[in-house]
């Protein structure tokens, strides 16, 4: 797994449950167990400072300080003992040193930059008489209130309905633009992905499998794995109405991985040599990426006939 996010940028990862998107940013955080988990190698930068690896107070001085996250489900994030100002109060006493009457009334004006109302008297009140999309809007004023370089949401539209999903996204565009942070935005929708990202890395089976630019993934889609997601996804457009196509099988079990692409169970396009090794990164483009064989110049199947199958 690699990627990069520029200042300002929104990067989606997108991908279908269990193929590892929320592992890759929580490893970032440091928030996987150890034990059972573990990081074997890797590295992880921000700003050039490597931050794979430090120790306890080091982490906790970067997540909320340089990294915020908002989390997928707020119900079970959230203290349910703690008022929704105490807990966006708290990150403004840790990282910038606000006494508690300071803090407070910052997470009263961050309650009211997230559009909610009556901010002072919701910000007394327990994450219990809080709506879905109220808490998610508590969430994010949380995660950036110290006005972080990077906001991770994973999966932040989960359970909201298409109303409130679409109000959550345009707050965080705004609190992009306002702030100039970069957001790496996780996903399996693609109507989310078409809205907000520059940039999207497809993953699969623990690996980015593709990554491009907004218009490479939709336009120039470069692995069948991309293609099949497009392919499952509904559309209003009358000029592009087809017949839903499901992904046929399984993902892998990770934990006993296939030798070669974790995709050839499933892919319509696979060769014998996908069954003996994982392929290497295609450069298909300018700034677009793919880890498949079709792109291998002996391959008897060439990447046109994902595109001419894309646009049919």
């Amino acid at each position: 797994v690699g990627f990069k996010v520029e200042q300002g940028k929104t990067l989606a990862i997108v991908g279908e449950s269990g193929c590892g998107k929320s592992v890759t940013v929580q490893s970032m955080m440091g928030l996987i167990p150890m034990p059972p988990g573990r990081i074997t190698s890797g590295t992880a930068r921000l700003r050039g400072r490597e931050v794979l690896g430090r120790n306890m107070i080091d982490g906790k001085q970067i997540r909320g300080a340089e990294v915020g996250m908002i989390f997928q489900d707020p119900m079970t994030s959230l203290n349910p003992t703690m008022t929704i100002g105490d807990q966006i109060a708290e990150p403004l006493q840790v990282h910038k040193g606000y006494s508690y009457r300071r803090a407070f009334d910052e997470a009263i004006r961050l309650l009211e930059l997230n559009k909610i109302p009556e901010a002072e008297k919701r910000a007394k009140q327990y994450p219990f008489e809080f709506s879905g999309g109220m808490l998610q809007r508590a969430m994010i004023a949380m995660a950036i209130s110290c006005r972080p370089s990077i906001l991770i949401a994973d999966e932040p539209t989960t359970a909201l309905d298409v109303t409130i999903q679409a109000q959550i996204l345009d707050l965080m565009h705004d609190m992009q633009r306002e702030t100039g942070m970069a957001i790496i935005l996780i996903t399996h929708d693609l109507g989310v992905v078409a809205r907000m990202a520059d940039e999207v890395a497809v993953m699969y089976a623990g690996k980015i499998v593709e990554h491009g630019t907004v218009d490479d993934i939709f336009y120039k889609s470069a692995h069948p794995y991309t293609l099949g997601l497009k392919e499952a996804m509904p559309t209003n457009d009358p000029s592009k109405q087809h017949e839903l196509k499901p992904i046929e099988g399984s993902p892998p079990d990770l934990f006993s991985a296939p030798r070669g692409c974790g995709y050839c169970a499933r892919c319509p396009y696979a060769m014998q040599i996908c069954e003996k090794g994982h392929p290497d990164s295609f450069i298909v483009g300018e700034r677009h990426s793919s880890c498949c064989w079709l792109h291998h110049e002996d391959s008897t199947c060439r990447p046109e006939d994902l595109y001419f199958r894309d646009h049919d």
